[in-house]
């Protein structure tokens, strides 16, 4: 290995070794080292040393931490906005159904409702519907607009229901049908619009929106107006696919796109403000309803590299490279997320505004914020194009500096912010997190010992507490190994690695029972399967699962997290990574309806005992 190269790697943020979640330290190859250089622009021959500057990792700023929460904790649920079940939403949930779930969840004592992000992805591909590959992380994605809370809205449903009633047909399946619903919500959208065209165009609190929204919206409204014309035409949604000259947002042929289809821009430029307004009035019913905390929104690591974003804005993201992961337990080869990485070098030309910028429009209509992938505010895995996941590496930012910048926003909008710390942390990223009152997230399948579970005292105060995600398995899938057997059935595992597995996952199941008793949550019918006299249950019981959620509300988090997937039972979890058609990935629906949520058995005892431990009343 060369000394010179790796000085010239380093001063320029790419880490040229790293320790690994278990505690081992890899180093990069000097192919991987000469790779992201070439990526960042860097000769690795002749290149000078760049100006990394570590004091760049300590912020001067902090989050914002309400004192009310610190001496009373909170509660909340969690769910897939898309999920969601209603006798009035069309396929897929939409924001009027997050403002009933936020009241109805206000009524049984949470805090706050936790979503997917609501990105915008692509109006004119709905198949392409994973929340975490946006088009951009400003602005929010138009098929969670619910079209019969429009003004005429309800004309245009019952007038398409009546022409084409075959539109309506096949959308109340356990799977979201993306390009159905998104086709029939399209296709009403665009008729309350023409419908109202002339208003619109008139209505004064739709230009001060748009004036206030800047040029970042005018060109997203923009993509999206040519997008839909190159659909239309043949092509694909994103701009990789597009004739050459249409390209760049400075192009000629763009400009005399924009001057021939003002109204079709003006389509998606009111989507924006519809759809920032239902989230607005969902914010407004969760508080209506007692909640402290409210929306709980989520903000994505990156963006598509074909999406609005890296059209409009090419020199802020890096387009000969990919955002990932590391090898790690789950993807021993890594994984490679297809996202464009921000530039670290335009990032800190413009004193870190585009973070903010997408930062502050998040955070205007929300009580708290999940950043994914959280230590991607110090360093991310980029994969050069040609090479592989395993061939990455880590590329720093300046982490003290983009938490100052969340920071700001934080104050600002009055928005607490949780960081998704899992998987391979950096040294010391925790501690920093903490300082600048960021709540580290904290998974119960996690938090061990060797083979025990921790103890509830032993999580810290400053954090998100929660017995699964979704990308892990239901507490249910789990007590079955369900996401074991997914994993053996995707051919993601060997035989081998399969029983292994079956294995500790009795010897887990067995230890969550003796740390449930030694928490004294554990229901006295179970006392006996502690001991070792009885035999452990083939599955999870309610009152199981209630004791499994009050552990959790024992802890010193500050905030709890209760998934709707298990308050209700399900088995299946919403993604499976590393997977994409031998999973349904991001499409299941829940078999409950919001009109019966409330008087579930699961939801009604684990809000119970959720209200028990944690009271939102003083």
């Amino acid at each position: 290995m060369s000394e010179r190269l790796d000085r010239l790697a380093e001063s320029h943020g790419i880490q040229t070794g790293y320790i690994s979640e278990f505690g081992e330290r890899k180093l990069l190859t000097d192919e991987a080292k000469r790779t992201l250089l070439g990526v960042l622009g860097i000769d690795p021959d002749t290149g000078e040393d760049g100006t990394f500057d570590e004091a760049a990792d300590k912020p001067s700023l902090a989050c914002r931490v309400p004192e009310d929460l610190v001496r009373r904790k909170a509660w909340g649920i969690a769910c897939q906005l898309y999920s969601l079940r209603s006798s009035r939403s069309l396929g897929m949930g939409d924001l009027s159904d997050l403002a009933e779930l936020a009241e109805i969840a206000g009524r049984a004592g949470a805090a706050f409702v936790g979503v997917n992000p609501l990105h915008a992805l692509f109006l004119a591909d709905p198949g392409r519907f994973s929340p975490y590959s946006p088009s951009t992380r400003r602005f929010l994605n138009p098929l969670y607009i619910a079209v019969d809370a429009l003004e005429g809205g309800d004309a245009a449903i019952a007038a398409l229901r009546a022409s084409e009633p075959s539109l309506f047909g096949g959308l109340d399946g356990d799977f979201v049908d993306y390009r159905a619903a998104g086709n029939l919500r399209g296709r009403l959208l665009r008729a309350v619009f023409d419908a109202r065209v002339d208003a619109i165009r008139e209505d004064k609190s739709i230009e001060a929106y748009c004036a206030g929204s800047g040029e970042a919206l005018r060109d997203f409204a923009l993509f999206e107006a040519i997008s839909a014309y190159m659909v239309a035409g043949g092509y694909y949604a994103g701009w990789h696919s597009w004739p050459d000259d249409y390209r760049r947002r400075d192009a000629s042929a763009v400009r005399h796109f924009e001057a021939e289809h003002a109204d079709d821009i003006l389509f998606y430029l009111w989507l924006q403000y519809e759809a920032e307004g239902q989230l607005a009035e969902a914010q407004r019913r969760a508080k209506a309803s007692g909640m402290r905390i409210g929306l709980y929104l989520d903000l994505a690591v990156g963006v598509a590299p074909d999406g609005a974003e890296t059209w409009s804005d090419p020199d802020l993201t890096v387009g000969v490279a990919r955002v990932g992961s590391s090898p790690d337990m789950f993807n021993a080869s890594g994984q490679d997320w297809g996202l464009a990485p921000l530039s670290p070098r335009a990032l800190a030309a413009r004193d870190f505004r585009p973070l903010g910028d997408a930062f502050d429009a998040l955070t205007r209509h929300a009580g708290a914020v999940r950043i994914d992938h959280a230590m991607g505010l110090a360093r991310l895995w980029w994969i050069a194009e040609g090479s592989n996941s395993a061939g990455g590496g880590y590329v720093r930012y300046p982490l003290g500096q983009m938490i100052d910048t969340i920071a700001k926003v934080s104050q600002r909008n009055g928005c607490l912010v949780i960081g998704e710390d899992l998987g391979t942390v950096p040294p010391g990223f925790r501690s920093v997190m903490a300082e600048a009152g960021v709540l580290s997230y904290r998974v119960l399948y996690f938090e061990r010992r060797d083979a025990e579970f921790l103890p509830p005292a032993a999580y810290p105060e400053l954090s998100l507490a929660c017995v699964s995600t979704h990308d892990l398995p239901t507490l249910k899938g789990w007590w079955l190994a369900s996401d074991i057997d997914l994993r053996a059935e995707t051919g993601r595992q060997t035989e081998e690695r399969t029983s292994e597995q079956r294995e500790e996952r009795r010897r887990d199941r067995r230890m969550l029972i003796v740390g449930l008793k030694e928490a004294g949550v554990l229901p006295e019918a179970h006392e006996r399967v502690a001991s070792g006299e009885d035999p452990l249950p083939t599955e999870i019981d309610q009152d199981l699962t209630d004791a499994v959620h009050r552990f959790l509300a024992k802890t010193p988090s500050l905030l709890v997290t209760v998934q709707l997937e298990d308050m209700l039972g399900s088995v299946r979890q919403p993604n499976l990574p590393g997977t994409t058609d031998e999973y349904p990935n991001w499409r299941i629906r829940l078999d409950t309806p919001l009109e019966t949520l409330a008087d579930h058995p699961g939801f009604r005892a684990t809000a119970a005992a959720m209200r028990d431990e944690r009271p939102e009343t003083p």
